[in-house]
C-alpha cells in the first residue's frame, strides 16, 4: 500500500516506519524534522506539520491510508481529521494512548489514583481525541491503545488483542514492546478488523 505516516521520526513512529518498510509498503514519512528519518528504499520523507492543515492535506493526498503517531498534545483533533478528509484518504489509523482504557468497567486507567501524574495531561488529551473520533462518520478510523507500559523490547509477534479494557499479563503487568505494538498496528492496516473502533494490544 501507499501509506502516509505522520510523526515518522518519533519513538513509536520510527518503529512503525521500520515495520511498514520491512513488509514492502511504499511510505511517505512525514515529520517536522524529516532529516531525523533514516534513508531507505521505498521511503519518501516530507516536511509537514499537523498545525498546518493545508500543508498536511497536500502531503496526505494520493495515499491508501494515513497513520498518525503524533503526541496528542501536539495537534488539534478537528484540524487533523479535517486535513485527512480534505486529502481524500478514507483510512486513518491512530497510535492511541493507554489512559482511556478501562481499569474496570466505568473507570478509565487515567482516573485511577495509581496513574502517574506526569502522564495525566497527555492521557487526557488522548481520551479527548478518541471521543472526537467516535463522532466521526466519514473516515474509516481505528485507534490502537497500547498496554499501560509500552517500551523498547523484543519483536516477538506473540501478543493478545483486546477492546476497551486494559490487558493484564500472566505476570500481573500490563505491557507491550514497541516492536510488537508496530506489528499489531500494521496487521490492522493490512487486514482491517477494527473499523471505527478502538482496540488494544498486550502480553
Amino acid at each position: 500500500m501507499k501509506v502516509a505516516l505522520i510523526g515518522a521520526s518519533g519513538r513509536i513512529g520510527s518503529q512503525i516506519l521500520s515495520e511498514l518498510h520491512e513488509r514492502g509498503h511504499d511510505v511517505t514519512a512525514i515529520a517536522r524534522n524529516p532529516e531525523k528519518i533514516a534513508v531507505a528504499t521505498g521511503v519518501t520523507t516530507v516536511r509537514a506539520d499537523v498545525a498546518d492543515p493545508d500543508g498536511l492535506t497536500a502531503a496526505l493526498r494520493g495515499h491508501d491510508a494515513v497513520i498518525s503517531a503524533v503526541r496528542f498534545r501536539d495537534f488539534d483533533a478537528q484540524t487533523l481529521l479535517g486535513a485527512v478528509r480534505s486529502s481524500g484518504v478514507k483510512r486513518l489509523i491512530m497510535v492511541g494512548g493507554a489512559g482511556s482504557l478501562e481499569a474496570k468497567p466505568g473507570l478509565a486507567l487515567v482516573d485511577t489514583p495509581e496513574f502517574p501524574e506526569a502522564a495525566r495531561p497527555e492521557a487526557n488529551a488522548g481520551r479527548s481525541v478518541l471521543n472526537v473520533l467516535r463522532t466521526e462518520g466519514s473516515l474509516e478510523w481505528t485507534f490502537l491503545s497500547p498496554s499501560a507500559v509500552i517500551a523498547p523490547g523484543e519483536r516477538t509477534g506473540r501478543f493478545r488483542l483486546g477492546k476497551d479494557a486494559v490487558l493484564i499479563g500472566a505476570d500481573g503487568k500490563s505491557r507491550i514492546s514497541i516492536p510488537d505494538y508496530a506489528i499489531a498496528l500494521v496487521d490492522e492496516l493490512e487486514h482491517p478488523v477494527h473499523i471505527r473502533q478502538r482496540f488494544t494490544v498486550g502480553y
